[in-house]
């Protein structure tokens, strides 16, 4: 441990989760810190609203460059807080500059003024900033699920606050000072150290004008309810469950590595990963048995080590959780075709795990798996798949494999979820929305739709002076 350690353990610290080293601890701020971070967002609105699009995404361009200059800086930062395998930590160095680089380029023009249809006169809609938001950001993608709210949020003209998740504090200040670097003004992004409980006293702020959340559905509760009660815009991606449909044998080969990268990256600890494998009756057992014997080759170990294909959960909390919903599984009558425990090494493995015979008495049938734990299910026809798909309470994303695309985008059209691929696991690209349904949570973020989540789509419309005055009516 370092200077940074103090005598009594802060909640906010890097924890390395392959040798539960505690590496660095932060305290929390203050109450008076966080009024005066609130105070400096507040403060620094009008001038950064005042800049041009251009000026903006050119700074956000700036930011996604450098990020590429410190990609490995970054990428074993990741590693050493959440235990992300290290290629994974670079692809993923690779999509958050990805992200700030298009929107900084792209986003003023997505952001442009729309004429609207008129008998006479012009109307538009213009996109203009509310002010000051909050991020509460998750552990399992410490840059890019920051940068895929922050960075079309900082070209359309709002400033962040930014809670990240108390596991990769420097994370969270290496993207602080990534920005402050590209020349972002002080006050225009700010990193938080505070707690949870200290979120509601925030969005409670009359300077702060909405909250975006990724996290749990729990975490995702509270902040809509305090959002709600004070009458501000609110986003929330909030846990999944997605379903991957195999409707045919076509190229089995290449579907059963789709899953496999669909369960197992990330460790799996990922909200749009596929959860669920639904396969038709006649390619079931051809997909089941491929997808086992790609699942059992991965090799725990170092997630440092490029050689390493299988990580640490996040924490050994994370780890006894998903056990906890294997144990259960399997005491009340689930199938283990593939692990069911956990490896004999220091850190939070848990074993690549495929369950069968799940019922919806059971938790995996109904709780979100956040690890790599699969499902599989038998079913006898589509209608059966789009039936079983659809009873999970979550509608996060899906993927549904076929030969056929009009029968693949029959199924897809069925499905309960905010993203379906067909015959490709479900990502996330820029230039696409992102984001779901039901227990899922609401809003998008990226996109042409996700870059307006928090403007003021302003109607300005225009009269001749000399027309004819309506009866004012709504």
């Amino acid at each position: 441990m370092d200077a940074h350690v103090t005598a009594q353990a802060s909640p906010i610290a890097s924890v390395n989760p392959y040798t539960g080293e505690r590496v660095r601890e932060f305290p929390a701020l203050s109450a008076e810190d966080v009024e005066r971070a609130m105070d400096a967002a507040h403060r620094s609105f009008p001038d950064w609203r005042a800049r041009s699009t251009a000026d903006r995404g050119a700074l956000v361009q700036r930011a996604g460059r450098l990020m590429r200059e410190r990609k490995e800086e970054l990428a074993h930062l990741l590693t050493l807080e959440v235990g992300k395998l290290i290629d994974s930590s670079r692809a993923e160095v690779d999509l958050a500059s990805d992200i700030l680089i298009y929107y900084g380029e792209h986003g003023p023009a997505l952001l442009e003024e729309r004429p609207l249809p008129v008998p006479e006169g012009m109307a538009v809609l213009v996109n203009e900033p509310l002010g000051v938001l909050l991020g509460v950001m998750p552990w399992n993608f410490p840059l890019y699920q920051v940068v895929r709210f922050a960075g079309p949020n900082l070209v359309l003209g709002n400033t962040i606050l930014l809670k990240h998740a108390s596991s990769c504090p420097q994370s969270a200040l290496a993207l602080e000072q990534l920005f402050a670097d590209a020349g972002v003004p002080t006050g225009v992004y700010t990193n938080l150290f505070v707690r949870g409980r200290d979120v509601g006293r925030i969005i409670d702020d009359s300077r702060v004008q909405g909250a975006s959340l990724t996290g749990s559905e729990r975490a995702g509760v509270s902040l809509g309810e305090i959002a709600g009660r004070n009458v501000k815009k609110s986003v929330l991606e909030l846990g999944g469950s997605d379903p991957f449909i195999v409707l045919d044998d076509h190229n089995l080969e290449r579907t059963v590595y789709a899953a496999f990268l669909a369960r197992m990256g990330n460790t799996g600890q990922c909200c749009v990963a596929a959860k669920r494998f639904i396969a038709l009756a006649d390619v079931y057992d051809a997909f089941v048995s491929g997808l086992r014997d790609r699942m059992s080759e991965v090799q725990p170990g170092d997630p440092a080590d490029p050689a390493t294909t299988l990580g640490p959960l996040s924490s050994e909390a994370a780890a006894e959780l998903l056990m906890e919903q294997v144990r259960d599984a399997v005491d009340k009558g689930a199938t283990v075709v593939l692990g069911g425990g956990r490896p004999d090494l220091p850190g939070a493995f848990v074993e690549p795990t495929l369950l069968s015979d799940v019922t919806p008495d059971m938790r995996a049938y109904r709780e979100e798996l956040f690890g790599p734990v699969a499902t599989v299910y038998r079913v006898a026809d589509e209608d059966e798949a789009v039936a079983l798909a659809n009873t999970s309470p979550y509608g996060l994303g899906g993927a549904v494999f076929a030969a056929d695309p009009e029968r693949a985008r029959g199924v897809a059209d069925r499905l309960e979820a905010g993203m379906v691929w067909i015959n490709h696991p479900t990502a996330s690209r820029p230039e696409l929305p992102f984001g779901g349904i039901k227990r899922s949570g609401y809003g998008r973020e990226l996109g042409d739709v996700g870059i307006v989540e928090f403007a003021n789509r302003k109607l300005v419309r225009y009269v001749d002076a000399d027309a004819p005055i309506e009866e004012v009516l709504g």
